[in-house]
């Protein structure tokens, strides 16, 4: 049962940078980080979880265009972290921001829908304000 741990969210001022930290746990001694997919979302109140980006098993990226140029993801798979950076960050950007697993068949596939990641963390919050 894979755990999945945000971190690095907080206030920033418009114009500003994050880097979010997904740090994930439980894998066991058969699989990998990049056994599975794992992919960014954001959600604000009365409104569904938005996938941002995501990394495939292969590390392909994919990403909405609404953060087009702003946003890029890594992994690191000898710590079992996977970050998110966010730049030129606006105040609709607020937000709590979650990581989310999936172990997908498609090597170069990573889901939008929030309901096919069965793992998820608790969120971070993200506040853009001046």
């Amino acid at each position: 049962q894979l755990q999945l741990v945000e971190s690095g969210g907080g206030l920033v001022q418009p114009g500003g940078s994050l880097r979010l930290s997904c740090a994930v746990s439980g894998l066991t001694s058969d699989d990998s980080l990049d056994d599975y997919a794992v992919g960014w979302f954001r959600q604000v109140p009365g409104r569904d979880r938005e996938r941002i980006i995501c990394i495939s098993r292969d590390g392909s990226t994919d990403y909405e265009d609404s953060v087009k140029g702003r946003v890029a993801i890594s992994r690191d798979n000898a710590k079992n972290i996977v970050s998110l950076q966010i730049s030129n960050l606006k105040p609709e950007d607020t937000a709590m921001y979650y990581c989310a697993a999936d172990y997908p068949a498609g090597a170069s596939f990573c889901a939008s829908a929030y309901q096919l990641y069965p793992y998820w963390g608790q969120g971070t919050q993200v506040t853009v304000s001046s």
